[in-house]
C-alpha cells in the first residue's frame, strides 16, 4: 500500500503561482512513478505531469509545458508541482498518483491521494 497526501491548493488570480506537494508513505518503493492529474467539474480526469523517482524522467501535458514543473525529493518522499502563469482553465481538483510507468492514463496508476482544489480567478 502507498498512501498519498496532497497539499498546497488554494485560490489564486490568473497569472499567479502555486506549488502543490504530494507526501508519500507506506511501501513507496513498490511504485516509483508519481503522477499529477486534475479533474474539473463535469470533465474527465486529465493527465498533467509525471516523474520517475528512480531516473528523474518527466512527462508533461502540452497544455502545461512551459508553465508547470514537476520535481521530486526522494529523501523526503515528496513530489512537487510548481504551477506558474496560472489560467482560469487550470481550475480543478489536483490529484497525486503512484504507479510503475510514466504514462498518461489514469487507470495505469494504482494509488491516489484525496486531491487538493486549485481555483484560478480571472
Amino acid at each position: 500500500q502507498v498512501q498519498l497526501v496532497e497539499s498546497g491548493g488554494g485560490l489564486v488570480q490568473a497569472g499567479g503561482s502555486l506549488r502543490l506537494s504530494c507526501a508519500a508513505s507506506g511501501r513507496t518503493f513498490t511504485r516509483l512513478v508519481r503522477g499529477w492529474f486534475r479533474q474539473a467539474p463535469g470533465k474527465e480526469r486529465e493527465f498533467v505531469a509525471a516523474i520517475s523517482l528512480s531516473s528523474g524522467s518527466v512527462s508533461q501535458a502540452d497544455s502545461v509545458k512551459g508553465r508547470f514543473t514537476i520535481s521530486r525529493d526522494n529523501a523526503k518522499n515528496m513530489v512537487y508541482l510548481q504551477m506558474n502563469s496560472l489560467k482560469p482553465e487550470d481550475t480543478a481538483v489536483y490529484y497525486c498518483a503512484a504507479g510503475t510507468l510514466v504514462v498518461v492514463t489514469p487507470g495505469e496508476y494504482d494509488y491516489w491521494g484525496q486531491g487538493t482544489q486549485v481555483t484560478v480567478s480571472s
